[in-house]
Formats: structure tokens, C-alpha cells, sequence
């Protein structure tokens, strides 16, 4: 183990092996460590820490398995896959929808990465009825950014709720973002406080308060501009 302590190995190989229900494939895009420094092109520095992270976890359930791709050599597979900064995590099992992790899921984040892999593993979630209802009857595609901090209490549920709703749609593709690593991203959507939601990059959603996804995805798939919302009025 290079990242996990062995100390709670055991007890994060038993959580696996209660909680996953079928297997899981990760995809992993990183840039890996090079003696040339090429212009232009600024390291990613948590890219082997990612890679040693997912690697030790992967090593404690059959269920998981781990792909590593270089974002540079296999830039293909990383346009079809959506990935264009590292590094970048896709889920790949039960979801309906495509489920990304973009950054280190590490910190406080380390327990979406735990209820990633449970909801992807099984195609279900604990998303009520009325939600997974609304989320099945989507016609057009919906793209949800979730940005987030490894330090912030109240990321993880809303990360876990973004993908959540990718494992019940195929018309969703969630992507969780930790802005201290693309700091850019944060800067394009102004962000000024975690979490923030980003809907098809018109619906916002500011504040901490569990959201209700039926009146933001469809705000979010009518809306032809930019609308945000204080995420406590929309609990349902």
C-alpha cells in the first residue's frame, strides 16, 4: 500500500465486499512524470498520487478494475471518453450515464469515490422515487458540474447526488471538479464558495442545502440563459 494505510485496509476491503454488487471499471487519465520538460505544457502534479490512491483500492475488492491511460498517447480514447485535463477518473459499470471524477478523490471526497463505486457497481441509487422518475423521464442531455474541495463537510453529499443521478439517466453526464486543482474551471464559473452546481452551463446552484433535481434539470433543460439558485429554496 503507497497511499492507504494498512491500518484501515482491512476494514475498507470489507466495506467492498458488502457494498459492491457487480463489477466496476475505472479509467484513469493522467500525465504520466517525463525527465523532458516540454513547453506549454505545466505538469500535473497529483497525477501519481491519483494513480497510487485508486491502485491501493483497487487491489482490495476483484470487483475493481483499474485502466491507466496517458492523456498524451491514447488522446483519442480521451476525446470519445469527454477528458480533456488530468487527472480524470470515469466509472464504467451499471450507470446509465456517464459518472467523472476530475482531480484527487481524496480528503473529506474519498467517501464519493466510496458511494461512486456502490452505485455504479449495482445501477441503483438512494435517490427517492420521485426523483429517479423525473431523472427517467429526460429526453435531452444534461451536463452537471459539481465543484468541490477535499476540506469542505458538505461537497461529498452533493457529488454523491450529482452522480447519482447519472447512474439513474442515460441523459446525464456528472462530473465532479476539485477547484484547487483547475483552478481555471473555477475561474470560468465563478466560483466563490463550495459546493456549486453548474447545469448545462446555465443553471447554477449556490449553497449547501440538499438540491431537488426536478425543477433544476428542467430549468436547466429549457433555460437558454444563465439562472441561479439559492439551493436552500429548492429542497423537496
Amino acid at each position: 500500500m503507497r497511499f492507504i494505510p494498512e491500518t484501515e485496509a482491512a476494514a475498507l476491503r470489507a466495506h467492498l465486499d458488502k457494498e459492491l454488487e457487480g463489477p466496476v471499471s475505472l479509467d484513469l487519465f493522467i500525465e504520466p512524470k517525463s525527465a523532458i520538460v516540454v513547453p506549454g505544457r505545466p505538469d500535473c502534479e497529483l497525477c501519481e498520487e491519483t494513480r497510487d490512491l485508486l491502485e491501493d483500492l483497487a487491489s482490495l475488492s476483484n470487483q475493481i478494475t483499474l485502466t491507466v491511460h496517458d492523456v498524451h498517447t491514447e488522446s483519442d480514447l480521451a476525446r470519445d471518453t469527454g477528458v480533456s485535463r488530468v487527472p480524470t477518473l470515469v466509472f464504467r459499470g451499471a450507470a446509465r450515464g456517464v459518472i467523472r471524477y476530475l482531480g484527487i478523490p481524496a480528503g473529506l471526497e474519498f467517501g464519493t469515490l466510496l458511494e461512486d463505486l456502490a452505485a455504479v457497481s449495482r445501477g441503483t441509487t438512494t435517490l427517492n422515487q420521485e426523483s429517479r422518475t423525473k431523472l427517467a423521464s429526460l429526453t435531452k442531455p444534461v451536463h452537471v458540474q459539481v465543484f468541490v474541495t477535499p476540506t469542505c463537510p458538505y461537497c461529498p453529499k452533493v457529488a454523491s447526488l450529482a452522480h447519482q443521478a447519472a447512474v439513474e439517466s442515460g441523459h446525464v453526464t456528472a462530473d465532479v471538479v476539485e477547484i484547487s486543482e483547475f483552478p481555471d474551471l473555477a475561474a470560468q464559473y465563478h466560483v466563490r464558495g463550495v459546493p456549486k452546481i453548474v447545469m448545462n452551463d446555465t443553471v447554477e446552484l449556490v449553497g449547501s442545502s440538499r438540491p431537488s433535481w426536478t425543477p433544476t434539470f428542467r430549468a436547466a433543460v429549457r433555460s437558454k440563459t444563465r439562472s441561479t439558485f439559492d439551493s436552500s429554496t429548492l429542497n423537496g
